[in-house]
């Protein structure tokens, strides 16, 4: 099995393959997937206290809080 990691800022990575979607944190629908995941114990902040900028949605149910722009980790995931 290839398994390919996309890095989401500050040394941390992603396994591309159980990565369903990444997306801006802005809308309301994405803030309350947000408030869901923390309540759960789903959440995982990779931003070391910096602003989000995207928010990553895995098959797992999980959900990454990232630094990085949702366009840069597009292609840092098409170049993968």
């Amino acid at each position: 099995m290839n398994m390919k990691l996309i890095n989401i800022g500050f040394g941390n990575t992603v396994s591309a393959n159980r990565i369903i979607a990444i997306v801006s944190p802005e809308s309301a629908p994405i803030k309350r997937l947000i408030q869901e995941a923390r309540d759960s114990l789903h959440l995982i902040d990779a931003t070391y206290g910096r602003r989000t900028r995207a928010v990553i949605i895995t098959d797992s149910g999980h959900v990454v809080l990232s630094a990085v722009q949702p366009d840069t980790m597009s292609h840092r995931f098409e170049e993968e």
